[in-house]
């Protein structure tokens, strides 16, 4: 039995240095389906050509290649962080928020990986 109940979806972040661009190298090189640009919160989502999955696409001055940040939705992420922090999962600050968007908190393995719970508020 887990902590917390996740959706059926992954989005995998990753860090680029511009999201446009980027994305367009998804939809051309891999027949990916741009989804939307968030350009407020500097952030692209991409449809793969896998059920449920996308990638993230996060804009930085200097993105950091290679580390890859899994994003796994669910619909309360105030109680799943809530679960996951009173059985020691350490998390990186507090849960960030753009209204009318979405919800995250990023947390960690034991081994310091990064993962991160994502809260859909669109709907």
């Amino acid at each position: 039995m887990s902590l917390i109940s996740l959706n059926e979806t992954i989005t995998i972040a990753l860090s680029v240095s511009d999201r446009h661009a980027s994305a367009e190298w998804y939809v051309k090189t891999l027949g990916f389906e741009l989804i939307y640009h968030a350009d407020e919160a500097g952030w692209s989502e991409i449809q793969t050509n896998t059920k449920g999955v996308t990638l993230g696409l996060g804009e930085h001055t200097q993105p950091m290649p290679g580390n890859c940040v899994p994003v796994f939705g669910l619909s309360d992420l105030d109680t799943a962080r809530n679960a996951l922090e009173q059985a020691g999962v350490s998390f990186d600050g507090p849960t960030d928020v753009i209204d009318g968007m979405v919800k995250t908190a990023t947390f960690y393995d034991p081994d310091r990986n990064a993962l991160m719970l994502a809260e859909d508020l669109s709907q």
